[in-house]
């Protein structure tokens, strides 16, 4: 894989979690001296438009500030990165997140795409739309898994 890789694409929910995956493409691109895009994918998972459920919308006010949340600490990697001379393209999208990364993929002939893995049940698997399964059987090229560990729950309880 190391002379094909030309061209890494990171695939940036835009949130804290998503770091991982980007600094995975960092460490790749400067290893392989390939070019590093960023694609940050917005899709609106609260599309009930007309619907009378107050708890979605205070839902999508907590999805829109956690995305600006994230996006300012993911801005801030990107720029430490810029610095220090890895040139890195960003570029946002906004739809159906599978027909997005495969059309960046195909526009900028990537050679590796790079994302979290989640588990089915996480309810931000719901909030971000993750269909790795969909992105893989349709795949053009090779792809890295980045798992996401969970975070332990810490148990203040006294015994």
């Amino acid at each position: 894989m190391g002379e094909d890789l030309k061209k890494i694409l990171v695939v940036s929910w835009v949130t804290k979690n998503c770091q991982k995956a980007v600094h995975g493409g960092i460490s790749l691109a400067r290893k392989y001296n390939a070019e590093l895009y960023i694609l940050h994918v917005i899709h609106n998972p609260f599309g009930l438009k007309g619907w009378n459920v107050p708890v979605v919308f205070s839902l999508e006010e907590e999805y829109k500030n956690m995305f600006k949340e994230a996006k300012k600490d993911m801005d801030t990697i990107i720029s430490l990165e810029k610095g220090k001379g890895l040139p890195i393209k960003e570029i946002i999208r906004e739809g159906e997140p599978t027909e997005e990364i495969l059309k960046v993929i195909s526009e900028e002939k990537i050679d590796l795409l790079i994302t979290l893995h989640y588990e089915e049940w996480r309810f931000d698997h719901f909030l971000f739309c993750r269909p790795i399964e969909k992105l893989i059987h349709q795949m053009p090229c090779s792809i890295m898994l980045v798992r996401h560990e969970l975070e332990p729950v810490s148990d203040n309880r006294q015994a």
